[in-house]
């Protein structure tokens, strides 16, 4: 039996051991897709305790929390923060099989030199250990980045943000790691959701010119991205419901729009043509600005109207959404790469259903001079636990190209997520080691380890262009 998180953790072989240990381990790391604060890198904040890191913002955790029974003070409400911790430590200890389990166990070893197992034996010796320890000189914000290795961050901010924080922290030649801004546009693109009108003002506000008309409109968003790009953009973010398409989208879309602004309410059809040429409008300028254009959709949000009321979104109450777009997919890829060329395109769908067609279309779309130009992307959110990673990583080798995989990203609130990294690369290293151990691939070590490195870290630096 072995050891539980020990040095070869979920490394069930030796070849996964060598890949490992010799090859992925010492890689840095690209966060290419987080929505971790900018101002909290630029201020380099400190937290006063193992909850303010913790379990400030992160829903993953406050899901299991929630699911222990305990009161919502506890979780995101008015509880002390050493409530809040063991809130946490009264539920994790029974959240077998979750990654937070091993999330957190690496956190503690990776960054509090800490090898006990979280309970509630050990609760208050690890809170007093952890909270001693972040008031070390490394244990700020950039020396936790500093500490993870990490070589780029890429943030999530909407085309009206004033990125001073990235400016800030872009000025300031004492940190490294650089962090760039990732642009996502959906208060732009979600003509149907409340406060649509309120925005397209607040963005006329900030560009100074009125927007009235949708080649207004686009015209304020090249703008957005001109600045964007001023300060080191070159991804997008696309947080879909579902990939929309609809015929006669560019010739419907600015009578729809004048539409909506007038309060006029909109049928099915006309958002899904207004969505269409919003997202064709950005694919073309992204391909113009050799940008990577990211799509994660499939999620059903703040499916709790009474918790969505009380917190508003992004708190733990979404779920996973079935809705089949494959048809709208291809047929917005084909259209770009008709009308204009594809930009790079990774997607991301949060139906573990949807690894295969993703896979399957991703293939159809090749780029000369780019390698594997669509990507299906990494296991995401509910999927980003170790059966998923293995699925989609299984889906990706089998049905497209996995050498070309541009690997792993933390789409995380948390600073201390970057164990995630390391998660994935052990899961990665142990799926490859058993298929050479099984004779199914040569044991070519110098080849292999190239593999690894190359998902882990060189493929990404290439292929958006770090």
């Amino acid at each position: 039996m072995k050891d539980f998180a020990c040095k070869d953790f979920l490394l069930k072989n030796e070849t996964a051991k060598t890949l490992y240990h010799n090859y992925a381990a010492k890689m840095p790391i690209i966060d290419y897709h987080c929505h971790i604060n900018p101002q909290e890198i630029a201020e380099d904040r400190r937290f006063e305790n193992i909850t303010q890191l913790w379990l400030y913002g992160d829903h993953y955790k406050w899901r299991l929390i929630r699911a222990n029974g305990e009161d919502e003070k506890n979780v995101t409400g008015d509880g002390s923060d050493y409530d809040k911790f063991m809130a946490f430590v009264r539920a994790l200890p029974k959240a077998i099989g979750n990654p937070v389990y091993h999330w957190t166990h690496l956190e503690l070893q990776r960054y509090f030199d800490c090898n006990l197992t979280l309970s509630c034996d050990t609760a208050q010796q690890i809170w007093e250990h952890c909270n001693k320890k972040l008031a070390d000189s490394d244990m700020s914000v950039r020396g936790i980045i500093e500490k993870s290795k990490v070589e780029v961050i890429v943030t999530t901010d909407d085309p009206v943000d004033s990125l001073k924080w990235h400016r800030a922290i872009a000025e300031d030649k004492s940190f490294k790691t650089r962090v760039l801004p990732g642009i996502r546009p959906d208060k732009a693109v979600n003509i149907d959701k409340p406060g649509f009108i309120e925005y397209i003002e607040l963005l006329s506000d900030v560009v100074k010119k009125p927007i009235k008309t949708l080649d207004d409109l686009f015209i304020a968003l090249r703008g957005r991205l001109d600045f964007f790009e001023s300060l080191g953009c070159i991804t997008s973010d696309h947080g879909l419901d579902y990939i929309p398409f609809a015929e006669n989208s560019e010739a419907a879309a600015p009578t729809v729009f004048i539409k909506a602004m007038s309060g006029e309410k909109l049928s099915v059809l006309e958002t899904e043509q207004y969505k269409t040429a919003l997202l064709l409008f950005f694919g073309r300028e992204f391909r113009k600005r050799n940008w990577t254009m990211q799509f994660h959709y499939g999620a059903l949000r703040s499916i709790n109207p009474r918790m969505l009321k009380k917190l508003g979104p992004d708190t733990g109450f979404d779920a996973i959404s079935t809705h089949e777009c494959s048809g709208n997919i291809a047929m917005l890829l084909s259209t770009l790469h008709e009308t204009a060329g594809l930009p790079k395109v990774i997607l991301y769908s949060l139906n573990p259903n949807d690894d295969a067609m993703l896979v399957t279309i991703a293939g159809c779309f090749p780029n000369s001079g780019v390698v594997s130009n669509v990507q299906h992307g990494s296991a995401w959110w509910f999927n980003d636990t170790k059966q998923g990673m293995e699925e989609q990583l299984i889906a990706l080798s089998s049905r497209g190209f996995l050498g070309g995989f541009v690997g792993m990203l933390t789409d995380s609130r948390s600073f201390v997520s970057y164990t995630r990294h390391e998660y994935f690369r052990r899961i990665l290293c142990n799926l490859i080691g058993e298929w050479v151990e099984a004779g199914e691939y040569p044991n070519d070590t110098a080849l292999l380890g190239s593999i690894v490195q190359d998902i882990s870290y060189n493929n990404v630096k290439k292929y958006i262009g770090f």
